[in-house]
């Protein structure tokens, strides 16, 4: 049973050496010019104002939360959508259809139920 992945293992393992190789050569090789420059943050060419340590509100995390996962969601889709035909050819398009439209019906309760909560403003 481990032969059949043995060359999926083999390339992950190429793959592991290749990133770790190149990580010790450059380090080893790299030139170390430390100055107060580069050991400052970078803020689009400007210096840095106020702490790094600031208080944000859970409503921004709960966007970027939503977001990414309707993102996810929508990936799903697309992978349906390039595979639609395939399905109606094999027969089996009209159930797919009908399991499609309940996930995105789910999706759409979803939503509605965020945005009545009022999960997607901002300024509360």
């Amino acid at each position: 049973m481990l032969t059949n992945y043995a060359p999926v293992l083999i390339l992950l393992g190429i793959a592991i050496a290749f990133a770790a190789g190149n990580l010790i050569i450059s380090d080893l090789l790299g030139r170390k010019r430390l100055n107060t420059e580069k050991g400052s943050a970078y803020e689009c060419g400007m210096d840095a104002v106020g702490s790094a340590r600031i208080r944000l509100s859970i409503h921004f995390y709960l966007v970027a939360v939503l977001f990414i996962l309707f993102d996810v969601e929508a990936i799903f889709l697309i992978l349906w959508a390039v595979n639609a035909q395939e399905f109606a050819a094999n027969g089996v398009g009209g159930v797919i259809f009908a399991e499609v439209t309940a996930f995105v019906a789910v999706l759409g309760l979803a939503l509605a139920y965020v945005w009545r909560k009022g999960g997607l403003t901002w300024d509360r």
